[in-house]
């Protein structure tokens, strides 16, 4: 990671105003495509553990005393 950061700090160095453009642009497709890879594979691990069951704390109508 640091060496990523590296790399973009020697070519930011090196752009001029135009290229930044181009850049941010590409940022921005990185992001959403990390994005929304992450949120598949958090629904794929979410598909292999299901919920646990939902546990009510009210007791059903009929068993209520009255």
């Amino acid at each position: 990671m640091l060496v990523l950061v590296t790399m973009l700090v020697t070519l930011l160095q090196e752009t001029d105003f135009n290229d930044l453009g181009k850049l941010m642009l590409g940022g921005l497709v990185a992001a959403i495509l990390i994005a929304a890879a992450l949120t598949v594979i958090r629904l794929k691990l979410r598909g292999k553990k299901p919920p646990p069951s939902f546990i009510s704390i009210t007791a059903p109508e009929n068993d209520r005393a009255e």
